[in-house]
């Protein structure tokens, strides 16, 4: 796959290309069907598949103010949407202007005479152009006009435990893991949640407690709620290995800001790998995959009924990792 950051010189994609344009932030289920769709135009017409994306989210251009946490930043973002077979992935990371465009100054300016699509495939809740003005019939009346084909799949509806047959979309899977539902939020993503960071040196109350934690520093992903979690762990020297890696560990995986002994201090996000001598995790990166929630965080009345629960969370995550089919 080719990487084009920023608007492509005019040329730079084969005319007649099948085009797909979002945010694809978490490329979930709802997200697959889209790109699967633009892959088989391509082959039915012999022609390039492009994704396009932005890089940081819209929402942290138009209102910067706002802070807005990512399910996928942009290196796993490609490897997945390279994993998925398309051809080039335009990254805009300064988006300003385009966003600021009128919706015919769009499809004009910069979609026929820069990229120049056959085909554009998107979902029934894409807009375009200033204060998202145009929508998908906007796009469809102007590829009419323009010359160019335009798709709009129906959105696509899951089961879910928490909820039957919800709208599959990124700001649901935000919701549900920022309240805990890490399964479901990997049903939506067809894959565990994975939140990668650097180790970084903590307290050390774990290794006080006969449980040592691997402690992790990530910058710009979501954090699921507090909690205790069961889930996988993959250990690497970079963020990029840490997104290939395949050997994963079972691991109990702590959110919270520990309560049990003090109240003011900041979010601590700790691994605590279910292996004996899991060796010297400190500047290391860990990419964190949550499987299920054990339990809500809770205050504790001394070190030893903390420790004689974190034992019992211990226990927990394996029987439910090793009931894991995934």
């Amino acid at each position: 796959m080719k990487i084009i950051e920023n608007i492509p010189d005019r040329g730079a994609i084969p005319a007649g290309s099948v085009l797909s344009i979002g945010n694809f932030d978490g490329i979930h289920a709802g997200h697959q069907q889209i790109i699967a769709r633009v892959k088989s135009l391509a082959g039915k017409f012999n022609a390039s598949s492009v994704i396009m994306t932005f890089d940081p989210h819209p929402v942290a251009i138009l209102h910067p103010h706002r802070t807005l946490g990512v399910l996928t930043p942009l290196e796993f973002k490609q490897y997945i949407i390279r994993q998925l077979g398309i051809d080039y992935m335009i990254v805009i990371k300064d988006s300003f202007k385009l966003l600021n465009m009128s919706p015919a100054a769009f499809i004009d300016d910069f979609l026929v005479n820069t990229i120049n699509p056959a085909s554009v495939v998107e979902g029934d809740n894409f807009n375009f152009g200033y204060g998202r003005s145009g929508n998908s019939q906007t796009l469809r009346d102007m590829g009419k006009q323009r010359g160019f084909g335009v798709e709009i799949l129906e959105p696509l509806k899951v089961d879910i435990k928490s909820q039957p047959n919800v709208i599959c979309s990124s700001s649901l899977i935000r919701q549900l893991l920022e309240t805990g539902h890490v399964a479901d939020a990997a049903t939506l993503l067809t894959r565990p949640y994975k939140l990668i960071g650097k180790t970084v040196k903590g307290r050390g109350k774990g290794r006080e407690l006969g449980f040592p934690t691997a402690n992790i520093d990530q910058e710009n992903q979501i954090v699921p709620d507090e909690g205790v979690y069961a889930g996988f762990v993959y250990v690497a020297d970079d963020f990029h290995s840490a997104i290939e890696a395949r050997e994963k560990i079972p691991a109990a995986f702590s959110i919270g800001r520990a309560k049990t002994f003090l109240t003011d201090n900041p979010l601590l996000v700790e691994a605590h790998l279910l292996v004996e001598n899991p060796g010297d995790l400190y500047g290391k990166y860990l990419a964190m995959d949550f499987i299920d929630k054990i339990r809500n965080q809770q205050r504790f009345g001394s070190e030893k009924e903390l420790s004689v629960q974190i034992k019992k969370d211990c226990d927990s995550a394996l029987n439910i990792l090793s009931n894991f089919k995934g």
